[in-house]
C-alpha cells in the first residue's frame, strides 16, 4: 500500500521514510521523494507537459550528490525547461533509447563493478571476470557493433559477429602502456563462442534497463569450445616434467607454481594468489577463502605437501609463489609457463588449465567418482565440497595421495603401480 504526505522535505524525512511512503514538497510543487520495497529511497518530479501530458522525471537516489536541497534545485530547473515548452522525461528518455553498444557495454561494466549485476551464483562478479570481460568488449565488441544503436541489433547482426570473430576480423598487435608490453588479439572460434555468451549477459542487461524488449542473442547457435577436453598423455607428462626440470633460467617460483598446478588441478589464479596462512601443512590442507566457486577447502597430497614445505616459507601474509616484485601475484606468469611447455617440447596448447583436465582425467582413470574429483579441483559441481568446510577427511587426502602420486610418476617418466598411503606414512 502506498501512502503520502506533503511536508517540506528535509534530510531527516528522507532517513526515516517508510517503505512505500511518498513525501510531496510544500516548496516545489510535483516534487517527492519516494520508498518503494527497497531501502532507496528516489527524488523525482511529476509535472505535465504543455499538451496536458502527466509525466514522471527521476532526479536520482538519496545520496552524493541527491541531498533533498540539490534535488530540490534540480527539480525547480527541470521545471524552469518545461515552462520554455520542453519535455526532460521523454528527452531522457529518447535519450537511453538511443545508446548505442559501446554505452551499453560501459554501463554494464559500471554496474557489474558497483555490485549490481549477480551471478548465476548469487555473488558479485570478480575483478578477474571483469579484467575479462573488459577486455573481450575492447577487443571485439566495440569494433565491430560499438556504433550500433542498441535496439537496433539483430539476430543476423550477431550471427555475422561471432563469424568475424571467428575468422579474425578483429585480430590485431598493439603496445600497451606499461614498457615493452603488447595486447596480441587473435580472435579465432574459441574467442567467438565466449565473446557472444557475454553479449548474451550484456543484452540480457539491456532488456531489465529496458533498452530493449528483447535479446538478439537468444537461439543463437555458438562453437563448441574444444579446448576444455584437451588432456596431456603420459609421454606428455613426461616431457612437462623434463620441461619444468630444465628451465632453470625462468623465475623458480613460477616452475614451482607449475608443478603444483599439476600435482593439485588447481585454477592458475587459486595457486598464485595462495599465502601461507591459507595452508594447514601438519593436516594436509588449503582453505582458500576467495575462488571462483566461493570458499573452498581442498586436500593436498602428500607430494604436494612435500613440495611446498620445501619453499622458503615466509610471513603468514605472503605469497606462496610470489613474483620477482615484493608483494605483487606473479602477472607474468603466463609466458613463463609457455617457456616452461616449450622446454618440453610441448605445443602451446598446454595451458594451466589443460593441466586442471588432466588431473580430473587421471583421477577418473584411477576409478573416483566425479563428487570425489570435484572436491579435489574445487569444482562448481562439486556439492560434495561443503562437506569439507574445516577439514579434509581420509578419503580425499588418499585420494590426492593416489593422483598426485601417479602424475609425480608421469612427469618423471615412471610408470609405477599406485600405492595407497596409510595415515602413519602422512606424518
Amino acid at each position: 500500500m502506498t501512502t503520502s504526505k506533503k511536508i517540506r522535505i528535509g534530510i531527516k524525512d528522507v532517513r526515516d521514510l517508510g517503505e512505500g511512503w511518498t513525501l510531496w514538497d510544500t516548496r516545489v510543487s510535483g516534487f517527492c521523494a519516494r520508498r518503494r520495497k527497497s531501502a532507496a529511497v528516489f527524488y523525482a518530479l511529476k509535472y505535465r507537459t504543455g499538451e496536458g501530458r502527466q509525466r514522471w522525471h527521476t532526479i536520482g537516489r538519496h545520496g552524493a550528490p541527491w541531498t533533498p536541497d540539490t534535488a530540490r534545485d534540480e527539480a525547480q530547473r527541470v521545471l524552469s525547461e518545461v515552462v520554455q515548452g520542453k519535455d526532460p522525461a521523454a528527452q531522457k528518455l529518447a535519450k537511453r533509447r538511443a545508446a548505442t553498444v559501446a554505452d551499453l557495454c560501459d554501463e554494464y561494466l559500471k554496474a557489474a563493478a558497483q555490485g549490481r549485476l549477480l551471478t548465476r551464483r548469487g555473488g558479485n562478479k570478480k575483478e578477474s571476470t571483469l579484467a575479462t570481460d573488459r577486455s573481450r568488449i575492447e577487443a571485439h565488441i566495440k569494433p565491430l557493433l560499438g556504433d550500433r544503436k542498441v535496439p537496433e541489433v539483430t539476430r543476423q547482426d550477431i550471427e555475422k559477429f561471432m563469424h568475424d570473430v571467428a575468422g579474425g576480423t578483429t585480430k590485431r598487435r598493439s603496445r600497451l602502456a606499461k614498457p615493452r608490453a603488447m595486447s596480441n588479439v587473435r580472435g579465432g572460434r574459441g574467442a567467438a563462442t565466449r565473446t557472444v555468451g557475454l553479449l548474451g549477459a550484456i543484452f540480457s542487461y539491456a532488456v531489465r534497463t529496458g533498452l530493449r524488449a528483447n535479446s538478439p542473442v537468444v537461439g543463437i547457435i555458438r562453437f563448441a569450445d574444444a579446448r576444455r577436453d584437451r588432456r596431456l598423455t603420459d609421454c606428455e607428462y613426461k616431457q612437462f616434467g623434463a620441461g619444468a626440470a630444465a628451465s632453470s633460467d625462468i623465475w623458480p617460483y613460477a616452475i614451482a607454481a607449475a608443478r603444483f598446478l599439476a600435482l593439485t588441478g588447481w585454477r592458475s589464479g587459486e595457486a598464485l594468489k595462495l599465502r601461507w596462512s591459507d595452508l594447514d601443512l601438519q593436516r594436509h590442507i588449503a582453505r582458500l577463502p576467495d575462488t571462483k566457486t566461493g570458499a573452498s577447502t581442498r586436500a593436498l597430497s602428500l607430494l604436494a605437501v612435500r613440495q611446498l614445505r620445501e619453499l622458503p616459507s615466509g610471513s603468514p601474509n605472503d605469497l606462496v609463489f610470489p613474483s620477482s616484485r615484493e608483494g605483487v601475484v606473479m602477472s607474468g606468469f603466463p609466458s613463463l609457463f609457455e617457456k616452461i611447455v616449450r622446454a618440453g617440447g610441448l605445443s602451446k596448447e598446454v595451458t594451466p588449465h589443460v593441466l586442471r583436465h588432466s588431473f580430473a582425467s587421471v583421477a577418473a582413470d584411477l576409478g573416483f567418482s566425479e563428487l570425489t574429483i570435484a572436491a579435489l579441483i574445487g569444482h562448481r559441481g562439486g556439492s560434495v565440497t561443503a562437506r569439507y568446510t574445516h577439514h579434509a577427511d581420509a578419503v580425499l587426502l588418499a585420494a590426492a595421495d593416489q593422483v598426485g602420486g601417479r602424475i609425480a610418476d608421469l612427469m618423471s617418466g615412471e610408470d609405477n603401480k599406485v600405492i595407497r598411503l596409510s595415515l602413519r606414512e602422512r606424518a
